[in-house]
């Protein structure tokens, strides 16, 4: 930078004049001048030889300038900490030492309270005897030896008596010069504990209560200590506004009027409540810590709580950051969370297998399961499954388990299974052991241990007519019959009947019942009610009372169509009390068009809801009235009775009168 346009020579450097550099180097701490000739770039690094002291200046080495200007040694720190009193047992380091980590007791300014802090914690505020104030009254006796200091705990010393002759120039209320008092013949005071003269005035002194228009003043004569109550009777308001009390409620001694109304606005961060007790806050700041999961997943938030997200996570590692082989690397610095890199290599983790291994590198630590097809054996060992995924492990082939049981009678009947057959469970299938009469199977539920029980025997039996005939002069004597001996094997070969298709679909379905866990008594599809059932006692309250039936069943009819082709999926109709009868025909009828009813108020006033389900309420192919007029087709004429003659006298008929009818319970009428 000394000349601008430089000649060239054929033995200097491009662009160089062929001085001496002399710049200043870009080490801070180096005195030294670049002594090499002019040149591109910055200037090499100083090769002046200098004496350099360690961090905790002990030790000194002779190091060039241009090398790192901080070093360590092995020696302890031993440099004054912050209190004075200790020194630092760090190996030598870099900046200033740590705060000394010794905890001391300190007294407070009045001497009252003790508390162990770090030494050297507020060694600033010491006062020669205390270091901090406990805020209760410091109490000591002041220099007129008579009184007691009032004021807070405070640093020495404490203030000169308020009451000395010396400091008091004006009576209590502060409206009169004590020297016009003495003018007027009031004794001189000499101590601090004479009377303060009093001028004779009203005392005047603003009290606490009182609003911001109207303040309140004693109203008492110029006296001394504290002022009376406040006798007027003006309204004052909270320090928030929300209550407000009469006057002549406060003591003069309250400082502010505070009602117990808990702020319920938000705080700056817009998470929590302010709570404070007759807030008067406008900003409503959240003194809380935010707390909440950073991105990385592992540290908190310890911000104070805040609106919007989080700042990421500052902490950084400073290792390399590898898949699980090492083939991929991430060199620090690493920001927290950052996941593993992906790696391409193939998975060298260890696996339960030997197969071949087909998926990459990860990072979690359990491995995808392995699909390679085997051959296993079912759960029941039944087949050798072929095309099987390894990871799988419980395969059912589909057959029945027919393993013996505890009982050493019977086998298993459910599908291929895992794990015993019956656990905590007996069998309960039928006992296949012979009768001793009949040689037909017991048929009572299994019992290992015990004889079988004498039942009689109720299997069927096709007997020959003439067989049976002979013997029956021994059944009406009492005497037993072998009834096996009377059946021909031709009979007994026709009286076995041959499986058709139904047999065979019967016994499919029951397979797949077993294997799919389904209840035999269960009917998800209706496939065993093809058609409505109406019960006895329904169809004769039916024949007494047609016209209300055959209503209920066309608005029933009309209901459960509207819903169904409607868009709501419940509607509902509700009846005018009525009687029990007729709340049970409802309830009844409702059972078989799937509508749901209930029963609701007590008597006389009880009523029934009916309420159609989309999907679950149907119309019955044949309605009640139907199902009647279709019975009363079929039955023959009634014979015509032959009336008996009565006597007119007796007022009495002859046909009997009928058997008062029990009442019936309805189950249905309950309370909701």
């Amino acid at each position: 930078g000394k000349v601008h346009n430089p000649e060239w020579n054929r033995n200097d450097i491009p662009h160089s004049c062929g001085e001496l550099c002399g710049k200043k180097r870009q080490c801070l701490d180096c005195p030294h001048l670049c002594n090499i000739l002019c040149h591109p770039g910055p200037c090499p690094s100083c090769p002046a030889f200098v004496t350099k002291t360690c961090e905790c200046g002990q030790t000194s080495h002779s190091v060039r300038c241009g090398q790192s200007t901080k070093f360590h040694c092995s020696n302890v720190c031993g440099n004054a900490l912050n209190c004075g009193k200790h020194s630092c047992t760090q190996v030598c380091h870099a900046g200033k030492c740590s705060p000394c980590q010794l905890t001391v007791q300190q007294v407070c300014f009045c001497g009252s309270n003790f508390k162990e802090v770090l030494c050297g914690t507020k060694e600033e505020f010491s006062d020669g005897f205390g270091n901090f104030s406990c805020q209760n009254i410091c109490g000591k006796k002041l220099n007129c030896g008579r009184h007691n200091c009032t004021q807070v705990c405070h640093p020495q010393p404490c203030q000169l008596c308020p009451r000395l002759p010396q400091v008091v120039y004006r009576c209590p209320c502060g409206q009169t010069p004590l020297s016009k008092l003495l003018e007027l013949g009031c004794i001189e005071r000499k101590i601090c504990t004479d009377p303060i003269p009093s001028c004779g005035k009203t005392c005047g002194k603003p009290l606490s209560c009182g609003s911001y228009e109207f303040i309140h003043t004693c109203e008492s004569l110029c006296h001394e200590g504290d002022c009376r109550p406040c006798s007027r009777t003006s309204n004052i308001y909270c320090r928030c506004g929300f209550k407000k009390k009469d006057c002549f409620l406060l003591l003069i001694a309250a400082i502010t009027f505070m009602c117990d109304k808990r702020c319920n606005k938000k705080r700056s961060c817009g998470r929590h409540k302010c709570n404070e007790v007759c807030c008067v806050d406008t900003e409503h700041k959240c003194s809380l810590v935010c707390g909440r999961k950073l991105n990385c997943g592992l540290h908190r938030c310890e911000e104070p709580c805040h609106r919007g997200s989080c700042q990421t996570c500052w902490q950084t590692s400073f290792d390399e950051l590898t898949c699980y082989c090492g083939e991929s690397v991430i060199y620090p610095p690493v920001p927290c969370g950052t996941q593993p890199p992906e790696c391409k290599k193939t998975c060298t983790r260890p696996h339960d297998c030997d197969h071949p291994v087909y998926h990459s590198c990860h990072s979690e630590e359990k491995c995808p399961p392995c699909t390679y097809l085997t051959q296993k054996w079912c759960m029941g060992k039944h087949e050798l499954r072929s095309n099987i995924p390894c990871h799988l492990t419980d395969i059912s082939c589909g057959l029945r388990c027919n393993q013996m049981l505890k009982c050493g009678m019977h086998k298993c009947k459910r599908i291929c299974h895992k794990g015993e057959c019956l656990i905590d469970e007996e069998c309960k299938q039928p006992c296949t052991i012979p009768r001793l009469y009949c040689n037909h199977p017991c048929m009572a539920p299994c019992h290992p241990s015990s004889p079988c029980p004498t039942t009689s025997c109720c299997a069927k039996v096709r007997i020959a007519a003439i067989s049976i005939a002979t013997k029956l002069t021994d059944l009406q004597l009492g005497d037993s019959v072998e009834i096996s001996r009377l059946i021909t094997k031709k009979e007994m070969k026709q009286a076995r009947l041959q499986c058709d298709e139904e047999c065979l679909a019967l016994q499919r379905n029951r397979r797949l019942a077993e294997a799919l866990e389904i209840d035999d008594n269960s009917d998800p599809f209706n496939i065993r009610s093809s058609g409505p059932k109406y019960s006895d006692l329904l169809k004769e309250d039916a024949r007494k009372d047609l016209k209300f039936v055959s209503d209920i069943e066309k608005e029933m009819r009309m209901l459960v169509e509207a819903v169904n082709k409607g868009k709501h999926t419940k509607k509902s109709r509700c009846y005018p009390p009525m009687n029990r009868d007729h709340r049970r025909i409802i309830h009844e009828l409702a059972q078989v068009y799937g509508i749901e009813s209930v029963s609701y108020d007590n008597e006389p006033k009880r009523n029934v809801v009916i309420t159609a389900v989309k999907g679950k309420s149907i119309c019955p192919s044949n309605t009640l009235t139907s199902v009647l007029d279709k019975e009363m087709q079929s039955r023959p004429p009634p014979p015509i009775p032959h009336c008996k003659q009565t006597d007119k006298s007796s007022g009495n008929s002859g046909l009997s009168k009928p058997l008062k009818e029990e009442p019936v319970i309805d189950y249905f009428d309950v309370q909701d």
